[in-house]
């Protein structure tokens, strides 16, 4: 929303709390007046309710046109409060001028001989002049209330907006980390066999462009459907066989209602690639990769489960992992989990990711 809009907005709440603030302020003294000697009946009471009602919006436009040009909640200190007790003083000094001025020269000059009850002849001009001070000062308070309150929801949503691009950025910055990462290794593949088997290898880069493509088609996502990502694993599989032949031993056990829910892009595909680059390539037998995915009550449950060991090095940067940890965490915080460790002679990686 732009500021102007923004503006003419609170400009128009304004106004509408204005007269009805002060419109409930002259209800008030019209219902609890006594009706003394025929004064409510009066012309002159009348013409004083609605007096109070100009007089008092008058002043505390005033007021507000005031405290807007001063008050700064960023930089907020002891000069201010003056400031601001100066204009209560002023606008009350205003307010109970122009009400006292009113009610003597209409009192004076009125044609109506109207007996003024006594309880209104024993306000002295200091007690009038308190009661002026104490309404304009609680106006004050709801109107300095109000922007507060106003400034904390404007600085809660700029918090949200600013940690929401954040995380935007965050997140882009991570799914460019696994283009260079998937590339490198497939590439990598492809010159190994380009010498030994051309067939072999046009038909790699077909998979490599298929998943190139799908990679960049669904980089500006932060969700995709699990079946389009066991669509690109199954490519992915596909590449690696014509590099590891019979080595590789794929299984998909898949909860067909499952298929619909959404993940993260490209996260099963780096379990899968982390499988087979740190388990499977470093036994001369080859092994198996298992892909599960179950619903349980609150969670879809993903897990990767390839034979070997779980053995990190030294110098390894660990960035698939790190990245599907971070995704997970940007995503979902805390209710998202990612569990890697070894069992039976097993690799075990698990995602579980919150379903609402």
């Amino acid at each position: 929303m732009s500021p102007f809009i923004k503006n003419h907005r609170w400009h128009f709440y304004f106004w509408i709390v204005q007269l009805l603030g002060w419109g409930g302020l002259v209800f008030i003294a019209y219902a609890f007046t006594p009706d003394m000697d025929g004064y409510k009946g009066s012309k002159l009471f009348y013409y004083g309710l609605i007096a109070t009602f100009g007089i008092g919006i008058f002043a505390t436009s005033i007021l507000r046109s005031f405290l807007k040009r001063i008050l700064n909640f960023d930089a907020f200190d002891s000069r201010q409060l003056l400031k601001i007790f100066t204009g209560i003083v002023i606008a009350a000094l205003i307010y109970f001028g122009l009400s006292y001025g009113f009610g003597y020269f209409s009192g004076k000059y009125s044609e109506e001989h109207v007996k003024v009850p006594d309880m209104y002849k024993d306000f002295g001009i200091g007690l009038l002049l308190i009661n002026s001070l104490i309404t304009i000062m609680g106006w004050t308070v709801f109107y300095m209330s109000v922007k507060i309150a106003a400034k904390l929801n404007a600085n809660r949503l700029e918090r949200a907006e600013l940690n929401s691009t954040l995380k935007q950025a965050q997140l882009n910055t991570l799914k460019g980390q696994i283009n260079p990462h998937f590339m490198f290794n497939s590439l990598n593949n492809i010159r190994g066999l380009m010498l030994e088997d051309v067939e072999k290898s046009r038909d790699m880069l077909t998979k490599l462009s298929e998943m190139l493509r799908y990679s960049l088609t669904k980089n500006n996502i932060n969700a995709i459907s699990l079946e389009e990502e066991l669509e690109m694993v199954d490519n992915y599989i596909a590449l690696s066989k014509i590099q590891f032949e019979d080595r590789l031993d794929f299984i998909k056990e898949i909860d067909k209602g499952t298929l619909g829910f959404q993940i993260p892009p490209m996260i099963i595909q780096l379990l899968v690639e982390n499988a087979t680059k740190h388990g499977i390539s470093n036994l001369k037998s080859g092994g198996t990769i298992k892909l599960i995915a179950e619903k349980t009550e609150h969670t879809l449950c993903i897990k990767v489960i390839n034979t070997g060991k779980l053995m990190i090095a030294h110098n390894s940067t660990q960035l698939g992992l790190k990245n599907i940890k971070q995704r997970l965490r940007l995503l979902y915080g805390v209710k998202a989990s990612f569990l890697l460790k070894e069992v039976n002679e097993e690799v075990v990686a698990t995602i579980n990711i919150p379903l609402s």
